[in-house]
């Protein structure tokens, strides 16, 4: 019994053994993969400094209306998706109690221009008077009689102005994105009845870019935009605005850019607030040698790669030039065809 239990423990420790060394090489073997030398073959190709900003979809051309005054909604001329035209009236307020209110005030004003014409007629020869004393009180119930008259003028003219402001047009051409009431018949407020009206034809990309980002940036630099809603397209915008102060409600300091769209991207059925990306090409050389930046190395002679020859590896050094994003200009030491190392 004794010699079978001690089998028995012989037999785990060997498997716990075989587990380890198996754990032990999986570990090992991508920690030796990563330690192999990565190679480069050099060529010549075009590069680029490129800066790419992130945005979304705004207009210059909207509006959110609201009636000046309450009151009764008689009327709605538009509903969400409507297409309407500058100074097309969308909605009106009652009108009734106001358009009485004009009948009134014209009733006073023609009773107050009777009034003046006669108050006029009776002391208009007072006023040549010899005595000095009633040519002044003349004087004074002539510019009262005309202040009167004055006054009911402007009631009337007051009273149009309200009835104008019952009827409520947009300033621009545009879709209605948003209405926040349904039907006519209810009473509302300025701040409870709102009409949104947007131009599509005035859409732009707006970007935000950082100090050091701004400052690389000029108005019509071209740039290409994907948007996130076309992810597999490239578009066409040019900056056409770049804001003088910092955009405010952002956490950092950041400065406003707007791309103009070309005629293509335009008929996309873009809408407000969708996102995309803008990349700047800031600098570019053509057909020059580089290498990625991590393969030139430095020491106190100079910068130098490691290159294969003859299948060895030799230290030689490089004149750099420019460097673009990840890789850097080589300008003499190298030739097409060269591989290196990292």
């Amino acid at each position: 019994m004794i010699k079978f239990f001690k089998k028995r423990w012989y037999l785990v420790l060997g498997v716990i053994i075989v587990l380890a060394v198996i754990l032990i090489r999986n570990q090992s073997a991508p920690a030796n993969k990563d330690k192999r030398p990565q190679t480069y073959k050099i060529k010549k190709e075009t590069l680029q400094e490129t800066l790419t900003l992130s945005g979304e979809i705004d207009a210059d051309e909207k509006v959110a209306l609201k009636f000046q005054t309450s009151g009764r909604l008689a009327w709605m001329g538009v509903k969400e998706g409507d297409y309407v035209k500058k100074y097309q009236t969308i909605a009106s307020l009652d009108q009734r109690d106001l358009k009485n209110r004009l009948t009134k005030y014209l009733n006073s004003y023609a009773i107050q221009r009777n009034t003046f014409e006669q108050t006029k007629d009776d002391n208009w020869n007072d006023q040549y008077a010899l005595s000095q004393s009633i040519r002044d009180e003349v004087k004074r119930v002539l510019e009262s009689n005309q202040y009167n008259l004055n006054n009911a003028v402007l009631d009337v003219e007051y009273q149009n102005i309200t009835i104008e402001y019952a009827n409520l047009w947009t300033p621009i051409e545009g879709v209605v994105t948003h209405i926040d009431i349904l039907y006519p018949g209810v009473n509302i407020t300025p701040a409870g009845a709102e009409f949104d009206i947007v131009n599509p034809k005035t859409i732009y990309l707006s970007v935000t870019a950082e100090q050091s980002d701004v400052v690389l940036l000029k108005k019509g630099i071209e740039g290409e935009i994907i948007f996130d809603a076309y992810p597999d397209k490239t578009f066409t915008g040019v900056i056409d605005y770049i804001s003088f102060s910092p955009k405010t409600g952002e956490t950092g300091t950041v400065y406003e850019v707007r791309l103009t769209l070309d005629k293509e991207t335009q008929k996309l059925p873009l809408k407000l607030a969708m996102t995309g990306d803008v990349s700047f090409v800031l600098s570019e050389k053509k057909n020059v040698l580089s290498v990625p930046i991590q393969f030139v190395k430095k020491d106190s002679k100079g910068n130098y790669v490691t290159r294969e020859k003859k299948g060895n590896k030799e230290k030689i050094y490089v004149k750099r030039g420019e460097e673009f994003n990840s890789k850097v200009e080589i300008k003499n030491g190298l030739e097409v065809g060269d591989v290196v190392y990292d």
